[in-house]
């Protein structure tokens, strides 16, 4: 606990001092699980009463950014409900891992029974069309990279390193599709990705910094085929899309 101490503090003085009528609150993130360094922000969800206004904000207090998710008793299903559509449940996780602030009526221990229950649910299911187009793009991206060298332009390298990082992005995001787990962005896709598929995964990251290090697409390129081959393999020629009218 002694690691939470001086960001759960900071983070119940913010409560206290800008919303004294919160109902609930509680410090998510690396903060919560004890990662945190000096420098990063706090995520801080705070549940309002009914009738005030849904939003997110950016605050600094006492030197520390945070990154406030407020929201209404009342809204908090619809905003579960996004968080689940866009498949990353970045507000879930702040619900059903983070550490609590405040609770004086038992609001927020109701509200974290409701996000732990659309967790357990999982995120929806890619669909054909979704799976198609994400076969398509990888493939597409896996093509250029191991057709782009460092000496094949004057961009060459800022080519390759550029589709290293959207090669590691659609593969990741289509191999914790494949485990039907939940995705990330930024620091936590790697982190998601892992979860999901400790093998393949790491596959993946360690071509992405083979790349990196070494200007050698190989290993990512080797990765991202072995993912292709769980998901229904390379789609180049027959792919269709629709237009939308």
């Amino acid at each position: 606990m002694d690691d939470h101490i001086a960001p759960a503090t900071q983070a119940l003085d913010l409560i206290k001092d800008r919303f004294p009528h919160a109902l609930g609150a509680l410090l998510g993130g690396s903060a919560a699980q004890g990662r945190a360094t000096p420098t990063s922000d706090l995520d801080v969800a705070v549940l309002l009463p009914d009738g005030d206004t849904s939003r997110r904000e950016v605050v600094r207090h006492g030197g520390r950014l945070a990154e406030l998710f407020l929201h209404t008793r009342a809204d908090a299903p619809e905003h579960f409900e996004r968080d689940r559509s866009l498949r990353r449940g970045t507000l879930l996780f702040i619900y059903d891992q983070g550490l609590p602030l405040v609770d004086p009526n038992g609001h927020l221990a109701r509200i974290r029974e409701q996000a732990r229950a659309v967790l357990a649910a999982g995120p929806p299911p890619l669909t054909p069309a979704e799976w198609e187009r994400g076969r398509y793009v990888l493939t597409c991206f896996l093509d250029d990279l191991t057709d782009t060298s460092p000496a094949t332009s004057p961009t060459g390298r800022y080519e390759q390193l550029s589709l290293a990082d959207f090669t590691l992005r659609e593969a990741a995001h289509l191999l914790i599709a494949h485990h039907g787990d939940w995705t990330g962005i930024g620091k936590w896709l790697p982190r998601r990705l892992l979860s999901a598929d400790p093998v393949r995964g790491k596959a993946l990251l360690d071509g992405h910094r083979a790349v990196a290090e070494h200007a050698d697409p190989a290993t990512l390129a080797a990765a991202t085929e072995q993912v292709l081959d769980v998901i229904g393999g390379p789609l180049r020629e027959g792919y269709t899309q629709r237009w939308r009218a």
